[in-house]
């Protein structure tokens, strides 16, 4: 599968990582895809400072650092105001045990990337951020991306949610129904 090619230049992306060693190889892949504004964090108070003050494109966000973990700083982030609160938000972690993988996606991340990185991984992750946008979901439990984003191809309900675009772009090599397999049929409604 061909990757898109994106023009990066003009993002800017905050890294929240503790590791000075996994900030650097974050660093570098962000280079590499010609990104020239890397913000980098040590730990989540101060990931939360930069983002208020650098307002900054993206988020890679390590699940687990000191001060505010991925999740407190994920809430505190959706809860502020906008546009700083829609954000999207990459959270990198090496506990993918299905507990905490819901719980990141119930803090408001937009993707989730496990360690170790690998650059297409994170290049995909990148450009799902930028290709597909995902509306934003405000309740009173839940501040962030809509969790839902692919079309079942058995789902036989009514529909509620607007129609994918075909575009050839499938997250992570094909695993994950595209859009485009959804069901052919009218739809009944559009709200989120």
């Amino acid at each position: 599968m061909a990757l898109p090619l994106l023009d990066l230049a003009d993002l800017r992306v905050l890294i929240a990582e503790d590791n000075p060693h996994m900030r650097q190889i974050l660093r570098m892949m962000l280079s590499g895809f010609g990104v020239r504004t890397v913000y980098e964090a040590e730990d989540g108070a101060a990931a939360l400072e930069i983002a208020q003050s650098r307002d900054p494109d993206l988020i890679l966000l390590d699940w687990l650092m000191p001060i505010l973990d991925g999740a407190e700083l994920t809430r505190m982030l959706r809860q502020g105001q906008s546009p700083g609160c829609f954000v999207p938000i990459i959270a990198i972690t090496s506990h993918t045990e299905k507990r905490r993988v819901l719980a990141a996606r119930d803090s408001g991340v937009t993707e989730i990337l496990c360690k170790p990185v690998s650059p297409r991984g994170l290049y995909l992750r990148i450009a799902n951020c930028v290709l597909h946008p995902r509306d934003f979901v405000r309740t009173r439990a839940f501040i962030g991306p809509d969790r839902r984003r692919f079309q079942h191809p058995a789902f036989l309900g009514p529909e509620r949610r607007g129609q994918g675009e075909d575009d050839g772009y499938v997250l992570d090599g094909g695993d994950d129904i595209p859009h485009s397999q959804g069901v052919d049929r009218e739809p009944e409604s559009t709200f989120h």
